[in-house]
């Protein structure tokens, strides 16, 4: 992604020198795992049961790794500008989200939450929440490396909000109290894979209107969101795979609707609750 020398959004929080005051979610990659079956990408954290105590150790980070994660944090910083720049278009009168940067553990408008919860979007208080120390997971933990994998999942989160400024995730969450747990995933599943469409909407006038991509980003979009599918990460977690306990949707799924996005961008293009595509 051409990214290096673009301006950065003014609507970022840093917040990763201060410590926050996050639920109990265990460490290690195994709370990781159930920690991203439970919300991966756009789950509410008030909503994620305790998997454990503590919230991780933090350690002090050298001049090396200060450097890097800085460069991260400029990085995002660019890619939500991005997002805010083709939305702000799209979307008359569109409101910007906020992008908070923290580490270890963070307090939100949604509740307390830890890194082992991955990147999430709180609508409550409209802002997309972020542990850059992600990004090393996603490359190494889930074999999704490049920095358009990163801004896929940025703008996977931004999704999200354009879904709160439609009045769509207040519709799913209305639903909520109506119907089973099994029915309601399958209405969770569809508000992801929706988000994911529009990570893709976003990419093709990104690309469109200022060039960003590099050759192979797309692919490396499509490998991120094949790597977090709900069948994917459970038979790695648990050996096995159960449907009807899906939220987020298959890797076929996520890349299907985040390629679609890209190739018409066409937002009417993306209503995935009603569509029979790859469901």
């Amino acid at each position: 992604m051409l990214w290096r020398g673009r301006q950065g959004s003014s609507n970022v929080e840093d917040r990763r020198g201060m410590s926050g005051k996050g639920v109990a979610v265990g460490g290690g990659i195994g709370g990781v795992i159930i920690a991203l079956l439970y919300m991966f990408l756009g789950g509410d954290p008030s909503q994620m049961p305790q998997i454990g105590v503590g919230a991780g150790s933090s350690r002090e980070m050298s001049a090396d790794e200060k450097a890097a994660d800085d460069t991260l944090a400029q990085f995002a910083s660019v890619v939500l500008k991005e997002t805010e720049d083709v939305w702000t278009s799209a979307i008359q009168g569109y409101q910007k989200p906020r992008l908070v940067m923290f580490r270890d553990a963070v307090e939100s408008g949604c509740g307390g939450a830890t890194s082992a919860s991955g990147p999430f979007y709180c609508p409550a208080d409209q802002k997309v929440y972020l542990d850059l120390a992600f990004f090393q997971d996603l490359r190494q933990r889930f074999g999704a490396p490049g920095d358009f994998a990163m801004a896929y999942v940025i703008a996977h989160e931004v999704g999200h909000h354009v879904q709160n400024l439609m009045g769509t995730s207040d519709k799913v969450q209305r639903a909520r109290g109506q119907l089973s747990q099994a029915e309601y995933n399958k209405l969770s599943v569809k508000l992801e894979l929706q988000a994911d469409f529009y990570a893709g909407v976003w990419a093709h006038h990104a690309q469109n209107t200022k060039g960003i991509l590099e050759d192979g980003d797309i692919e490396e979009a499509l490998t991120a969101a094949s790597a977090i599918g709900d069948d994917r990460l459970q038979k790695e977690a648990q050996g096995r795979v159960s449907p009807e306990s899906f939220t987020h949707g298959t890797s076929a799924q996520r890349m299907y609707w985040f390629k679609k996005g890209y190739e018409t961008g066409d937002i009417r293009a993306g209503d995935t609750f009603s569509s029979t595509e790859v469901q």
